[in-house]
């Protein structure tokens, strides 16, 4: 039984996986993980093996917790993969990507896939049907759009995403909210079609915490799946039981 941590810059995901399976999964605040992790490690004495993949701060007390309680593998570039890194500086690959490439190699193993993860700046990571990572693109996630079009203009708005997606904006409210969502869809679909046109037999996984706001609006088949990166972590930390 493993447990899997994804600290991210504002919110810290957990969860616990018997073998391949998902059994539960928490999110909290920096400040409740300890907490967090006690109730986890109550309610699943079995769990031996805990792999962390950080792009923010956890607290002290709940990584020394983790030390005394759990086997723990930090998620770094050096890590043993279940793929072949080919990107061009393979030590500054982000974890979140790693897992993101670890899931796909090993979920659909010699296939040419996509993964989409749209959360805070939205990634484009390719692994090839010869088991090899490829690299992608990183561009400003949803909400980092928003943002940008009230920063840097005098009086533009701070919205939220809304849905539906409105494909012509009717006034300034709703001219953003086109802008930025419909921008996002056809860079999505820009990316989907170059990469179709190489490899036309490409599958797509669609993931991350805005994911739900462009699964139904997209025109590409894909699959959607929230736990994608979770589900890397697993595969990563398996394959280093070996």
């Amino acid at each position: 039984m493993n447990l899997i941590i994804d600290v991210g810059n504002t919110r810290i995901k957990l969860a616990v996986f018997s073998g391949n399976k998902l059994l539960q999964k928490y999110s909290c605040a920096p400040n409740e993980v300890l907490d967090s992790l006690k109730i986890i490690s109550k309610s699943y004495p079995e769990i031996q093996h805990c792999i962390m993949a950080s792009v923010g701060t956890i607290p002290k007390a709940a990584s020394e917790f983790l030390d005394t309680h759990f086997t723990v593998l930090t998620l770094s570039s050096e890590t043993n993969v279940p793929f072949n890194n080919g990107y061009g500086s393979p030590h500054t690959l982000g974890v979140d990507r790693i897992a993101l490439a670890s899931a796909a190699a090993t979920s659909f193993a010699a296939n040419n896939v996509l993964v989409i993860d749209a959360g805070s700046c939205i990634t484009y990571d390719f692994i090839s049907e010869e088991n090899t990572y490829l690299g992608g693109a990183i561009s400003p996630g949803i909400g980092m759009r928003y943002k940008a079009v009230h920063t840097f203009t005098a009086n533009l708005p701070l919205l939220e995403p809304t849905l539906p997606i409105a494909k012509s904006g009717s006034d300034t409210n709703t001219s953003i909210h086109s802008g930025v969502l419909q921008g996002v869809l056809f860079e999505i679909e820009g990316y989907i079609n170059m990469y179709r046109e190489k490899y036309p037999d490409l599958t797509v996984i669609l993931t991350g915490g805005d994911a739900h706001f462009l699964r139904d609006s997209l025109k590409s088949d894909i699959f959607a799946n929230s736990n994608f990166l979770l589900e890397g972590l697993n595969f990563i930390l398996e394959h280093n039981k070996h």
